[in-house]
């Protein structure tokens, strides 16, 4: 299975050159929705789409003949995605054209690229930095997608697909507990405190709390502005989730790599739906629903791939209940040797950090995974009525 990287790229774009690319973007909307509009909704295939109204969209769009492929191969493409949803593509928004190996070209000698438009051919200029610089190098990208930002800048995003090495091969798994507190806290006593994450983001959300009082009382020009700043506000909240969870997968990564691991996640979907039924007031709900776990995961995945290493999702049940030394879970339903961030086992006496336990109970999950009939987790309750020897985990893998 080959891997697609996407390197967003800066373009350098005079006067001129701008106009043109407008006006290829301009064109490349109106055409997808002319097609979506014009041809019937239960065509997907883009052979047949394109069959249809290739030559209406090269006479009315004045797009090049591979400018027209790839408005059919667009649109057929996102209603293949809308019917899986169940859903109809209703418009397509305006600020990017799709390219391929034969109206793109990237150039290593000058860092540029040429690019197709509605006016001819034009050669751009990268504006990128050494990461790029490094990402590209001795790179032969086939596609491409050109982007127009709300700011007015032009960016080209190239995909560059490569093929990643093979697993590692091992016997030890890197447990990783995600959570709140601590945003991960791996089997071998890593973790990255989430106490001055939860600041940033209290912050951002009193923010965005005190424009929006403003804007219900504002005129209109000021109701326009506060919408302007909850952009802002926005789209630096993003980038700040997208940033600790990049360094944070970076790191998982090395530290697997370096031992020869595995690493071994908790399959948390559906987490947000399970969590929001127990009684909890409007701030710890927005605090559980309003990180990325699931960016998380997908950083830790595709960088895993690219590192070699394998990754394998467990079941969480009882992961946070069980204690890692003994494996004696709590005889009332009710209640749990767990208390916040410490945790003490009434059976064996083991006291320690939560999470760190969660994550060793990761981790010999993730082994069972790894060396199939190996070794068993077993239970023992020693209290009275309920003894468990010899009982296999129940692992999902993903």
């Amino acid at each position: 299975m080959n891997q697609v990287l996407t390197i967003s790229c800066k373009l350098k774009v005079s006067d001129l050159q701008a106009a043109k690319l407008d006006a290829t973007l301009d064109a490349f909307v109106q055409a997808l929705n002319w097609v979506n509009q014009n041809t019937p909704k239960k065509i997907v295939n883009a052979v047949k789409l394109q069959s249809l109204c290739y030559y209406e969209v090269r006479a009315r769009f004045g797009l090049s003949s591979n400018l027209a492929q790839q408005v059919c191969r667009r649109v057929a493409g996102s209603r293949k995605v809308a019917k899986q949803k169940n859903r109809p593509v209703k418009a397509f928004k305006a600020g990017f054209v799709t390219y391929d190996a034969r109206i793109f070209c990237f150039r290593e000698k000058d860092w540029t690229v040429s690019l197709t438009t509605v006016d001819g051919r034009e050669r751009f200029e990268l504006a990128i930095g050494n990461y790029q610089r490094g990402m590209l190098k001795d790179s032969n990208p086939k596609s491409a997608t050109l982007v127009k930002r709300q700011d007015g800048s032009y960016y080209i995003q190239i995909c560059l697909e490569s093929e990643p090495p093979q697993p590692q091969d091992g016997d030890e798994v890197l447990g990783v507990d995600l959570g709140r507190t601590d945003i991960a806290h791996t089997s071998v006593g890593q973790h990255w405190d989430g106490r001055d994450i939860t600041k940033v983001r209290d912050h951002f959300a009193n923010l965005r709390a005190k424009v929006q009082h403003k804007a219900s009382k504002g005129t209109r020009s000021s109701r326009r502005r506060c919408r302007q700043l909850l952009q802002r506000l926005s789209g630096r909240e993003r980038r700040f989730q997208s940033w600790i969870n990049h360094n944070v997968s970076r790191r998982i990564i090395e530290t697997a790599k370096s031992i020869g691991a595995s690493i071994a996640l908790e399959d948390l979907t559906g987490i947000r739906e399970r969590t929001n039924q127990q009684p909890r007031n409007k701030t710890e709900q927005r605090r559980s629903n309003s990180w990325a776990f699931h960016q998380l995961r997908q950083f830790i995945g595709y960088k895993a791939l690219s590192a070699g290493v394998k990754v394998v999702a467990i079941n969480p049940r009882y992961t946070s209940q069980t204690c890692h030394q003994c494996l004696h879970i709590h005889p009332d339903p009710d209640k749990s040797y767990r208390s916040g961030k410490g945790f003490k086992c009434g059976h064996c006496g083991w006291h320690g950090d939560a999470d760190f336990n969660g994550a060793k109970n990761i981790q010999s999950i993730g082994l069972l995974v790894n060396q199939p009939g190996g070794s068993w987790l077993s239970c023992e309750i020693t209290g009275g009525l309920l003894k468990a020897r010899a009982v296999p985990a129940r692992v999902s893998v993903g």
